[in-house]
């Protein structure tokens, strides 16, 4: 069985998306596995992203799988890694993850992660031979929005000047630098922007942002029919975090009501205590919930105290 690995080319997407769709579906059970999560558009959403590294693995010619890597600063990840059903625990999963850990080199990561089904040794074990090692649960959480949500003062990325923008975003990468040394969500920010992928709701302060949430919808997304996806939200990690995080999440809502979706969905790691809480009281409810597998084996930004929303999906 030869298998060989290159990168992804846009004429791949439709057969990464249905083998995507077949594998996960497969695994979890599901009746027709090839319509499983076929209205979420992984590879169209990550291939054309600047901060994307994206393979794909072929047998004899064929393709049969797909990762992708993420860069986030000094924080990469990847996912989704896919193989085709007839090729399973035939290699080709680890040797996808090869270009991905290179990537990784290659793009100065100081802390990668991953999210993974935590009742699967089989996926455990895999990625433990990369050096990755499980650590807290992550929830993905949702939340009907229904209509009447209160106006707060944040704004959209979408409506500032290009000045205004770079400003910004200086402001965003500082509040994510103090919460992990060199994470910087500058390039998701642009990507959703300019991909049409979705927009930023941004929390100004006095003189710095206070919060933002990368908001993502539609069917080139990585949201669902009639949600909205929170891709990452952060909070400044002062004194007044619960308050920023609170009028953050009711931003959300109103951007998802102006929106006409129904459902905000948003990813929370469990330990980010005060964060998971909060979402609880605020009528979040967990409809899925994943292992994030960490290397090294540290905590970086999933920690008691950080207002952070993230899944590595």
């Amino acid at each position: 069985m030869e298998i060989s690995i290159r990168p992804l080319r846009e004429g791949d997407i439709p057969e990464a998306r249905r083998i995507i769709s077949l594998a996960f579906g497969t695994f979890v059970g599901v009746p027709e596995p090839e319509t499983f999560m076929a209205d979420r558009d992984y590879p169209g959403a990550l291939l054309p992203a600047t901060n994307t590294a994206a393979f794909a693995a072929e047998l004899d010619g064929q393709f049969v799988g797909s990762n992708f890597a993420t860069r986030w600063g000094s924080v990469g990840f990847f996912g989704p890694l896919s193989v085709h059903v007839d090729l399973w625990d035939q290699g080709v999963g680890q040797r996808l993850m090869e270009p991905v850990m290179e990537a990784f080199e290659n793009w100065g990561v100081t802390h990668a992660g991953l999210f993974t089904f935590p009742q699967s040794p089989k996926h455990i074990n895999l990625y433990q031979k990369f050096g990755f090692w499980p650590r807290y649960l992550t929830a993905v959480m949702s939340k009907r929005v229904g209509t009447g949500n209160a106006r707060t003062g944040a704004v959209l990325f979408s409506s500032l000047s290009e000045e205004e923008q770079d400003h910004t975003l200086q402001g965003l990468r500082s509040l994510c630098h103090d919460l992990y040394k060199g994470l910087d969500l500058t390039d998701e920010i642009r990507s959703t922007y300019h991909l049409g992928l979705g927009d930023t709701i941004i929390c100004p302060g006095p003189d710095a942002p206070l919060a933002f949430a990368i908001c993502q919808h539609g069917e080139k997304s990585f949201a669902s029919d009639k949600c909205c996806y929170v891709k990452f939200a952060a909070v400044r990690a002062d004194g007044n975090a619960p308050e920023s995080f609170s009028e953050l999440l009711k931003a959300c809502c109103a951007y998802s009501e102006d929106h006409s979706l129904t459902f905000l969905v948003a990813g929370v790691n469990l330990a980010r205590e005060e964060a998971y809480r909060a979402m609880r009281v605020g009528g979040f409810k967990t409809i899925i919930q994943g292992v994030t597998m960490h290397k090294p084996n540290e905590s970086a930004y999933s920690r008691a105290g950080l207002y952070v929303l993230d899944d590595w999906r």
